[in-house]
């Protein structure tokens, strides 16, 4: 039994320094269409040919070359945080909010590894 329950989605979060133009590589090259672009949170979200699994594109200046993130969707990210905080899992700072879109949390693995919790906001999960 894990320590918390997941959703049955997975969003792989990539930076990027150009959204739109990735958005039109992985639709040309991988078939994957986009589901939105967020220009104010400089966030686009890729459908993947794999139900459940998103790409999502955050555009950064300089994007770290490599980086990727697994982002998990969660029901519950206050009540998820706190369990795993007891248990000992470290996170990087306070929880992001974005009003009637998402909340999400950063944390790491033993290795240091980014992980990332979302819960939706926007009454569509």
């Amino acid at each position: 039994m894990s320590l918390v329950k997941l959703m049955d989605t997975i969003t792989i979060a990539i930076s990027v320094t150009d959204r739109h133009a990735s958005a039109r590589w992985y639709k040309d090259m991988l078939g994957f269409e986009a589901l939105y672009h967020a220009d104010d949170a400089g966030w686009s979200e890729l459908q993947t040919n794999t139900a459940g699994v998103t790409i999502g594109l955050g555009e950064h200046t300089k994007p770290a070359p490599g980086n990727s993130v697994p982002v998990f969707g969660i029901a519950d990210l206050v009540s998820a945080r706190q369990q795993l905080e007891q248990a000992g899992v470290r996170f990087d700072g306070p929880n992001d909010v974005i009003e009637g879109m998402v909340q999400t949390a950063t944390f790491y693995d033993p290795d240091g590894n980014a992980l990332m919790l979302a819960e939706d906001l926007t009454g569509r999960a």
